[in-house]
């Protein structure tokens, strides 16, 4: 005789739980150590490139990631730098100017002279809007092996992006640099703002991976 169709459900959906649970232990185990791997993809760089572009962040993350890209062309690796910046600051204020004379104070005039700037319109507020913007610029320099910089934790999903932008363009070839972010400190999850930075960043990089923008 056959149990009751009740107890048979019972035991089956205490299983279910068992499991869920136990998949709860390991992803809060888990997390913490491979969290921040997530949001990390590290691309060896070749040897020369044309130019080290350096994405839009902070304060503080602006300095991490124009320190990498200056590091680049101090070394010969690449060509060129170009940094994304706004067309004009909050009070009208044109950007290259002030961005040249703080990259000749702090990096010396040669390594400015190698700089170039691309300036993005304000509607641009998305990685992908960036890179968009950022793509007739590359295209005016003819570079053809650029390397991105950006924040480490922000890798992965500007990767992602950037693949998407220059699909269409054959002859470019771009790789990924992260630079360590003083806002993302380690471990992650003892710090409120890494925290933040973590639950906002997978939450584009899930939202990236699905198709979005």
């Amino acid at each position: 005789m056959s149990a009751p169709a009740g107890p048979r459900f019972l035991g089956v959906l205490c299983r279910l739980l068992r499991w869920l649970f136990a998949a709860t232990i390991v992803g809060v185990v888990c997390l913490p150590l491979w969290g921040k791997d997530l949001l990390i993809a590290s691309d060896p760089l070749p040897e020369h490139f044309d130019a080290a572009i350096v994405l839009q962040g902070s304060i503080a993350a602006e300095k991490v990631r124009i320190a990498g890209a200056m590091g680049l062309l101090q070394s010969g690796r690449a060509t060129r730098a170009l940094l994304s910046v706004p067309k004009e600051s909050y009070w009208g204020q044109s950007i290259p100017p002030v961005a040249r004379s703080y990259l000749e104070r702090t990096y010396g005039s040669d390594l400015a002279a190698l700089t170039e700037f691309c300036e993005i319109g304000g509607d641009a507020d998305s990685t992908l809007q960036e890179a968009q913007a950022l793509n007739p610029c590359i295209q005016e320099h003819g570079w053809q092996s650029i390397v991105i910089v950006t924040s480490s934790y922000h890798t992965r999903r500007a990767r992602i992006i950037w693949r998407k932008v220059i699909h269409g363009e054959p002859n470019i070839h771009f790789w990924i640099d992260g630079v360590t972010d003083p806002e993302f400190q380690q471990p992650w999850w003892r710090y409120r703002q890494s925290a933040k930075i973590w639950v906002m960043e997978t939450t584009k990089l899930v939202w990236t991976s699905l198709g979005g923008a």
